[in-house]
C-alpha cells in the first residue's frame, strides 16, 4: 500500500489557546456547501438511514448547518421528510396538520401513526378550539368517540402570539410542563 500524502488524525493535532487580535464577533465560519447553498456553520450530517431524517435535519438547520436525508426511502417518503424540515421555521411548525372536533379517536390514532405526529391542533371554522396530544390518546379505549371529548379545550390552552421568541416559548413550555404551544393571532386562528 502506498501513502499518497500526509494524513492527520485528531490525536495528531493540538490547538493551544493563545491571545488573538481577531475577536469572536469578527469571525465567520460560513462556507459554501455548493455553488448555490451557503451554510452559516460548516456542519453537515451524513446521508445514512441510521443518521439523518427530518428530526436531525431540523436540529442541524437550527444551528446553521444542513442535514442530508438518506436515500433508503421511497421518493414519497423522502419528499415527506423534506416537507417536515421545510415546514419547520425557528422552532415553529408553520403548516401543522390540523383536525376537526368531529374526528374520532380511532381516526386521530391512525393519522398519528401514518404521519409520525403525536399532537394535532383542533380547529373548527378556521378557529382553534383545542389540541389533542399523545398524552390524551395514550390510554384512551373509547375509539369511536369524537376527539372533542378528550382534547384540551380552548379555555385551558396555553397559546402564544405570532412573533414570540424561542426563549419566551421555551419558558412557557417549562412553566406549564407542555410539549407544544399553539401560535395564534388575535382572532384565535392558527399560525403555527
Amino acid at each position: 500500500m502506498r501513502l499518497l500524502g500526509k494524513a492527520l488524525t485528531f490525536d495528531d493535532v493540538l490547538l493551544v489557546p493563545a491571545y488573538s487580535q481577531v475577536l469572536p464577533k469578527d469571525t465567520s465560519l460560513s462556507t459554501l456547501f455548493s455553488r448555490n447553498i451557503a451554510l452559516n456553520l460548516p456542519l453537515v450530517s451524513a446521508a445514512m438511514d441510521t443518521v439523518t431524517e427530518a428530526r436531525l435535519a431540523i436540529a442541524i438547520a437550527q444551528e446553521g448547518g444542513i442535514g442530508i436525508v438518506h436515500k433508503n426511502l421511497t421518493v414519497a417518503e423522502q419528499a415527506a421528510q423534506v416537507a417536515k424540515v421545510k415546514r419547520y421555521e425557528s422552532g415553529v411548525l408553520r403548516d401543522p396538520v390540523v383536525i376537526t372536533p368531529h374526528f374520532t379517536v380511532r381516526e386521530v390514532m391512525a393519522l398519528s401513526d401514518q404521519l409520525g405526529v403525536s399532537g394535532f391542533p383542533v380547529c373548527d371554522g378556521g378557529k382553534v378550539v383545542g389540541i389533542v396530544t399523545g398524552r390524551d390518546l395514550r390510554f384512551e379505549t373509547r375509539y369511536d368517540q369524537p376527539v372533542s371529548e378528550i382534547m384540551t379545550p380552548r379555555e385551558r390552552l396555553v397559546t402564544v402570539p405570532d412573533g414570540t421568541t424561542l426563549v419566551e416559548a421555551k419558558a412557557l413550555l417549562n412553566k406549564h410542563r407542555l410539549e407544544r404551544l399553539l401560535v395564534v393571532n388575535e382572532a384565535f386562528e392558527l399560525k403555527g
